[in-house]
């Protein structure tokens, strides 16, 4: 409600049953459906103040009003106003005139306060006909929906990433790392390493590669009498105990009786030396992990 438009009204009612009232009005135009118009009575009579006896209710006026609970209220320099509240609930098609009603308001001494109607103007929320010029189109097209900013979450989804990414080339570096760093330590995985750079595996370098191997990993010169030590002190060997002992026994046959005919049980080619050195690799890798 716009009170600086609102017109501040004594009305004297001519009969001797009815008091003057001083009345604040809502403004009478530019109202629609939906709007809320507030008349405001002061509750004084010569100065004295004066005790209203039943508020008026709420209810439907008419086609266009319905009146609010009706509530005291005190303004800054403590007068007491009663005010009521009326809503606008219809929109006619073209401006209409309509009044709030007029009320008689008990009081405690017996004399009531008058109210008289007060006219104002209801207006259409849209006119019967648009001028279909410009932006003044009888339909509007459906407004677009504003993009949702999506910066920020770029910004963290681009960090995550690169966070990711960044994980995965350390774990990776870590993996190469330790596996070139086993290579060169364990005594198998080393084996295993230069087996794959001697192009035969039957040569005597490609077996000694091997006895290496199995000393370095000992602590010390292993030979077939030594390997039930061998398996006691290293347990992850055990499963490849019978494929260590046809080792040995080939390695004896190959570099002490290398002409020996009878002793030639399988051509020299045929030991399958790079298999064994995987596994047992693989062995050694499995009891690292």
């Amino acid at each position: 409600m716009n009170r600086r438009l609102a017109a501040l009204l004594v009305f004297a009612v001519a009969a001797g049953t009815a008091s003057a009232a001083t009345v604040e009005q809502p403004r009478a135009f530019g109202h629609v459906i939906g709007d809320v118009l507030t008349q405001r009575v002061l509750l004084e009579q010569a100065g004295r103040p004066l005790q209203p006896g039943a508020l008026p209710s709420a209810a439907r006026i008419d086609l266009w009003l319905e009146r609010r609970p009706s509530r005291v209220e005190t303004d800054a320099e403590g007068r007491r106003w009663l005010a009521i509240d009326y809503q606008v609930i219809n929109a006619p098609r073209a401006l209409t005139a309509v009044s709030l009603p007029a009320l008689s308001i008990a009081t405690a001494t017996g004399v009531p306060l008058a109210l008289p109607a007060w006219p104002i103007s209801i207006g259409p929320l849209t006119p019967l006909e648009v001028a279909a010029q410009g932006d003044l189109q009888p339909l509007r097209p459906d407004r677009a929906v504003a993009p949702l900013p999506t910066y920020a979450l770029g910004q963290q989804l681009k960090f995550s990433v690169l966070a990711l990414l960044a994980v995965l080339v350390a774990w990776l570096g870590w993996w190469a790392w330790r596996n070139r760093r086993e290579a060169q330590q364990l005594p198998f995985a080393n084996a295993w390493r230069e087996l794959k750079r001697i192009g035969d595996p039957a040569s005597p370098e490609a077996w000694r590669v091997l006895h290496r191997a199995l000393n370095r990993s000992a602590g010390r010169v292993v030979h077939h009498a030594s390997l039930p030590q061998l398996m006691a002190e290293a347990p992850y060997l055990r499963p490849l105990q019978p494929r260590l002992e046809e080792f040995y026994r080939e390695s004896t046959r190959r570099f002490f009786f290398a002409e020996s005919v009878a002793s030639a049980a399988q051509p020299e080619g045929a030991y399958p030396l790079r298999p064994l050195c995987r596994a047992l690799r693989d062995a050694e890798k499995r009891h690292r992990h």
